[in-house]
Order: structure tokens, then C-alpha cells, then sequence
């Protein structure tokens, strides 16, 4: 998987700064875009705009190459994928406690009408 996901020598960097640092502020990226009720649009351009700081810290701490399309993109990938997540928990959690008498979670990730 080494060079093709990602180019340290050790996964542990990938998972640490991808998965764990860049996760987790894409998490709460979803969760402040559904917190001021704006679209999924606006996250996708704030998730690019995250995949290209978490490029940054791979190249600043470990040496990393800054402008791979390649890895940008797993990046990025990955962090939207936890984005989404914290997207879609708390527009859940919006819908079904401002509109209780409308709606009732059918999953932590979706609701549906009562």
C-alpha cells in the first residue's frame, strides 16, 4: 500500500496525521457547516480546502511531496469521508430535535417523517 496511499515510510504517519489530526478536524468541519445550516456544497469546498493543510503537514513534518495530485486526493478522500459523517450525525440530530413533531431518526446518520 506504500506508495500508493500514501508515501511515508511508515503507515503509522498516514494513520496519525490522515486519519486521526485530519479526521477529526474534518468532523467537526461537517458538524459546524450543518450547524449553521448550510448545504453540502459548502463542505465539499471546505474539505478541499483541509485536504490541501493536511498535504501541508505531510510535508512539513515528514518530508512529504506538497503538490501530488495522487496523494491529495487520498487524502481528501478520506477526509471527507469523516466529514460526511459528522455532517450527516448532527443535520440528524438538528432535524429531529428542532422539528420533533416532523421527524424521528431512523439511524445516527438519517431521519424520516413520523
Amino acid at each position: 500500500m506504500q506508495g500508493i496511499l500514501y508515501e511515508e515510510t511508515s503507515i503509522w504517519q498516514f494513520l496519525f496525521i490522515t486519519c486521526v489530526l485530519g479526521g477529526w478536524t474534518a468532523w467537526r468541519t461537517g458538524k459546524s457547516v450543518a450547524d449553521t445550516w448550510h448545504n453540502f456544497p459548502r463542505l465539499l469546498l471546505y474539505v478541499a480546502l483541509l485536504g490541501w493543510a493536511i498535504r501541508f503537514i505531510h510535508h512539513a513534518l515528514f518530508g512529504a511531496t506538497m503538490f501530488s495530485l495522487q496523494y491529495y486526493i487520498v487524502d481528501t478522500i478520506v477526509l471527507l469521508l469523516f466529514a460526511t459523517a459528522g455532517f450527516r450525525y448532527y443535520r440528524t440530530k438538528q432535524m429531529t430535535n428542532n422539528y420533533y413533531w416532523l421527524y424521528e431518526k431512523a439511524s445516527p446518520f438519517s431521519w424520516k417523517t413520523k
